[in-house]
């Protein structure tokens, strides 16, 4: 298989392969003297760059003494690194697992936007907030509540001054009342705290504009400093992330309207401030 560059389903099978070599113990070099294979070429499928068949890749984690369901999985995803685009369909159980990718994606990034349009957006939601979100999800039970939040708590592990974060909110998303009033203060007080921060940036579209651009849905756009850019969507059993030029054009006209639709920075400080009295 020709070498090619790095997409979200190449990035996520790489980590998979890495995960198989680490668990042996062996280097990457000695792998490949195993293999009798040059160590560029391993390198490049745990970069997710491909470079080799798939019965090469099942070789290799035969060698690893991979489990089953773990090569299935990883051939599934190896299949499908030749698409722009990867439609994930979540776990049976419902587990974190279904954010495992978003989470690689989102520590690899260097520039975040986001457009969240019902809700606090979730790298900005604390623990009891994203608690009051989950239950209420009619999929997921009670027992899977706890790993869920705990995941998505994970992801605030994120925000470094080494990235940059811009989060365009509708008025409506802060307004919405989750969990009691004073769960509401604590949120949007903590979102006060966090826009204190020089590399993150909160605007707000206000209620009062009416029809917005974002009314679609919600997104996520990512920027990266070695790849492609990428947008996540995510729905009630699925998360889908977008890499073609097309579709990234189309996400960034609309990041360019709610741009200029929303509040500056001060006014929407203010706006969230008021919401507080």
């Amino acid at each position: 298989m020709p070498k090619r560059t790095s997409s979200v389903v190449g990035r996520s099978f790489g980590d998979g392969v890495r995960d198989a070599i680490q668990s042996t113990g062996m280097t990457q070099r000695r792998i490949a003297e195993l293999l009798d294979w040059e160590e560029a070429k391993v390198s490049d499928l745990v970069r997710g760059k491909g470079g080799a068949t798939e019965v090469e890749v099942a070789t290799l984690l035969g060698l690893c003494r991979t489990e089953a369901g773990e090569i299935r999985r990883l051939l599934t995803l190896f299949r499908e690194t030749r698409e722009k685009g990867f439609l994930q369909f979540n776990d049976e159980d419902g587990v974190p697992n279904q954010l495992r990718t978003l989470i690689a994606q989102e520590q690899l990034a260097t520039k975040v936007f986001v457009w969240a349009m019902n809700l606090v957006p979730g790298l900005l939601q604390i623990p009891q907030y994203s608690f009051e979100v989950v239950q209420a999800v009619p999929t997921i039970t009670s027992e899977q509540v706890g790993e869920i939040v705990a995941a998505r708590e994970a992801r605030r592990s994120v925000f470094h001054r080494s990235r940059e974060f811009t989060f365009y909110v509708h008025e409506q998303a802060l307004r919405l009342q989750v969990g009691s009033a004073a769960l509401m203060i604590a949120q949007l007080e903590d979102l006060l705290r966090m826009i204190v921060r020089p590399y993150i940036s909160v605007r707000v579209v206000p209620l009062s504009i009416g029809v917005h651009a974002g009314l679609a849905g919600s997104f996520t756009k990512l920027g990266f400093e070695k790849f492609e850019p990428v947008v996540f969507v995510e729905t009630h059993n699925l998360n889908l992330f977008l890499e073609d030029k097309g579709s990234i054009a189309a996400y960034d006209e609309v990041l360019k309207a709610l741009d200029a639709q929303a509040l500056d920075e001060e006014q929407s400080k203010e706006l969230i401030t008021s919401l507080l009295k």
